[in-house]
């Protein structure tokens, strides 16, 4: 038999996508292009990855009747400022539409910067903070962050807690319900 840590393929090509799917129950989608200035200075291969990537996931997962879609997205989909934030934003939107297309149900969740992970800013801070440094990009900004066990535990939440149709925020698992209509 196969197992799903056997197969690759890219999220841009939806006949691959559609042969992975098949016989999948869940689906948890962390694929994205989410370093802010590589989206800046690739357009087009941040929208194809973070939006039409996950059309391609949406689609062949409700063709195959997925169970339950979980997608992580960032804090940066809230008033986006940078294209990444406004694909993730696009991304958000494609997921809750894909609810009324299929027997499908998809979730999104939604944290910031996660200790620990390969994209996370905190190993950069320190690098800086030894040099003197501590960039940052207004002083009135706030920076959001969670552990890697806070973001599996929330996957793990929205997967079984799960609607269909709402985005699942870190802040003790509360849910921002989406209309339908």
């Amino acid at each position: 038999p196969r197992r799903s840590s056997d197969l690759i393929g890219d999220i841009r090509d939806p006949i691959r996508v559609d042969e992975v799917m098949y016989g999948v129950d869940l689906v948890v989608h962390a694929a994205a292009m989410k370093h802010v200035p590589s989206g800046e200075l690739n357009p087009f291969e941040c929208i194809r990855t973070n939006v039409e990537g996950a059309r391609n996931l949406a689609l062949a997962a409700n063709r195959n009747g997925v169970e339950r879609f979980v997608a992580l997205s960032s804090d940066k989909a809230v008033s986006p400022t940078t294209l990444y934030g406004a694909s993730k934003f696009a991304m958000e939107r494609v997921l809750l539409q894909a609810n009324n297309s299929g027997k499908s149900k998809f979730s999104i969740v939604r944290y910031a910067n996660v200790f620990g992970s390969s994209g996370s800013v905190v190993p950069f801070f320190l690098r800086e903070r030894d040099k003197g440094v501590l960039p940052v990009t207004d002083p009135g900004m706030t920076r959001f962050s969670i552990t890697m066990r806070e973001g599996i535990e929330l996957v793990l939440y929205a997967l079984g807690e799960g609607l269909g149709g709402e985005i699942v925020r870190s802040e003790e698992h509360t849910s921002e319900l989406q209309s339908r209509a």
